[in-house]
C-alpha cells in the first residue's frame, strides 16, 4: 500500500515537472507494488501441501516469483537508461526539457521516506529467502532513486543544471543492474539445480567416507528446492566385510548431511558393489576434483 501510494504522487508530480528521474522513481515504485505483491503470491503458493503430480508441492513458485522481479527490474533498468540518453541528445542538440525542481524536490522527498519504511518493514525477512530478498532489492533501488531525484532537483533549483536529471537516472539505471546480479546468478543457480553457495560438496563427501564401513561415494547430487530447502541423493559404497549395519550406517550419514551441512532432505542408497549399480552416474567421488 506504501509503493502505491509512492506511484500515484510521483506520476502527478512527473506530469507537472517534466522529471525523468521522478517519473523513473514512479515507474520503479510500480515494479515494487508488484514484485510485493508475487512475494505475498509465492508465500501462499509455497505452503500448498505436496501431491502426487508435485511431490515437493509448490515451493519453488518463490524462485520464479524471484525470478520475475529480477526481470522486470531490468527491464526498468533498460528503459530509464534509454530515455536519459534520449534526453541527452536532445539537451545537446539545443532543446533541453526543463524540469521544475520544486515539485521535484517536494515529491522526492515523500518517495524518500515511504521507501526507508518499506525497507524497514522488510529488511527483517529477507535474509535467507530469495523471494522476499528480491522486494526488498526492489525496494532499496528505489529508495536510491528518491535520493537521486532529490539531488538532481536541488542541482536544478540552484545551478541550472539540466543535465544532472538524465545522468543520475543513468547512474541509477546502472547501480538498479548491479543490485540485482546477486540475485539473477542465486535464482540461475536454484533454477538449474546448482549446489548452493553454502554447501561444499568435496566437504560433504569426505566428512561421509570418514563414516566406518564407507568406502566411496558416488552418482551424487546437492540442490536447493527454494530458499533454505536443501536435498541431497547419492549412492554410497560401503564395505562389505566391515560388518556395520546399514542401518547405522545410514542415520549416521543422514547426521552428517543435516547437523553438518545444512541438508533438508537426504535420500542415500547404500551398495556393496559398484559393478552392480546399473544407473548413469552423473558425479563420481573420483572425478569430483576435476569436476568442480
Amino acid at each position: 500500500m506504501l509503493t502505491v501510494v509512492i506511484v500515484g504522487a510521483e506520476v502527478v508530480g512527473a506530469v507537472f515537472s517534466g522529471s525523468l528521474a521522478l517519473l523513473a522513481d514512479a515507474g520503479h515504485a510500480f515494479t515494487d507494488s508488484a514484485a510485493i505483491g508475487l512475494a505475498l503470491l509465492a508465500t501462499w503458493a509455497a505452503q500448498r501441501p505436496a501431491s502426487m503430480k508435485r511431490t515437493f508441492g509448490l515451493e519453488r513458485t518463490e524462485v520464479l516469483a524471484a525470478a520475475a522481479n529480477a526481470l522486470m527490474l531490468w527491464v526498468i533498468a533498460a528503459w530509464i537508461g534509454w530515455a536519459a540518453i534520449g534526453r541527452f541528445i536532445d539537451g545537446f542538440g539545443g532543446d533541453p526539457v526543463e524540469v521544475a525542481g520544486g515539485w521535484v524536490l517536494a515529491v522526492g522527498g515523500i518517495g524518500l521516506a515511504v521507501n526507508i519504511a518499506a525497507a524497514y518493514l522488510l529488511h527483517g525477512s529477507s535474509p535467507g529467502n530469495l523471494n522476499v530478498e528480491a522486494a526488498f532489492r526492489h525496494v532499496l533501488a528505489d529508495l536510491m532513486v528518491s535520493v537521486a531525484v532529490m539531488i538532481s532537483a536541488a542541482a536544478i533549483l540552484i545551478f541550472g543544471w539540466w543535465w544532472v536529471d538524465p545522468g543520475l537516472s543513468l547512474l541509477i539505471a546502472a547501480l538498479v543492474v548491479l543490485s540485482s546480479w546477486k540475485l539473477v546468478t542465486s535464482v540461475f543457480e536454484v533454477l538449474i539445480d546448482g549446489v548452493p553457495s553454502d554447501v561444499d560438496l568435496d566437504e560433504l563427501c569426505a566428512d561421509m567416507e570418514d563414516v566406518p564401513g564407507v568406502t566411496v561415494m558416488h552418482d551424487i547430487h546437492v540442490w536447493a528446492v527454494t530458499s533454505g530447502y536443501v536435498s541431497m541423493s547419492a549412492h554410497v559404497l560401503t564395505d562389505p566385510d566391515h560388518g556395520a549395519e546399514h542401518g547405522a550406517v545410514l542415520a549416521e550419514l543422514r547426521q552428517i548431511a543435516k547437523d553438518r551441512h545444512g541438508i533438508s532432505h537426504v535420500t542415500l542408497q547404500l551398495e556393496t558393489s559398484e559393478a552392480d549399480c546399473t544407473e548413469d552416474h552423473h558425479l563420481n567421488r573420483a572425478g569430483l576434483h576435476e569436476r568442480l
